[in-house]
């Protein structure tokens, strides 16, 4: 079974964030939606006022090991517990129509699929449209 650290990322992470980055969006198909760069990065994760929070989680041996070891059900986990201890009420997460497993997890760890009991769709505004909403 792999092992697995989950840590804080450090500003030094941002090249291999943004390779996972694209690894997943060539995954879900969606390599053309991938707009960030590096610099963007590290500006929005760790400069004066982060945008976000991050976390990376190293796992050894190298990845490419079978699903099924529990690697996701321990990241979402430690996420939460960030989250919480950001003062954060909920966590949401994203995921493809199609990535059933991803979909399966989620509700095993007690997550509530919104789209079945709310019927929420999530919708989403950049580029011209974004710039013609705001008037610019």
């Amino acid at each position: 079974m792999a092992s697995v650290l989950i840590r804080e990322a450090k500003e030094g992470d941002c090249g291999n964030i943004l390779r996972l980055i694209r690894e997943l969006a060539e995954y879900e198909k969606l390599s053309d939606q991938v707009k960030i760069s590096e610099e963007a990065l590290r500006a929005d994760g760790f400069g004066e006022n982060p945008f976000y929070h991050c976390l990376v989680a190293e796992i050894l041996p190298a990845p490419g090991e079978p699903q099924g070891q529990g690697i996701g059900s321990k990241i979402i986990k430690k996420v939460a517990e960030v989250a919480l201890d950001k003062g954060c009420s909920q966590l949401r997460l994203a995921v493809l129509d199609w990535n059933k497993g991803a979909m399966d997890l989620y509700k095993a760890l007690g997550a509530q699929d919104l789209t079945e009991a709310e019927g929420w769709h999530c919708f989403r505004f950049e580029g011209e449209a974004m710039r013609e909403l705001a008037g610019k």
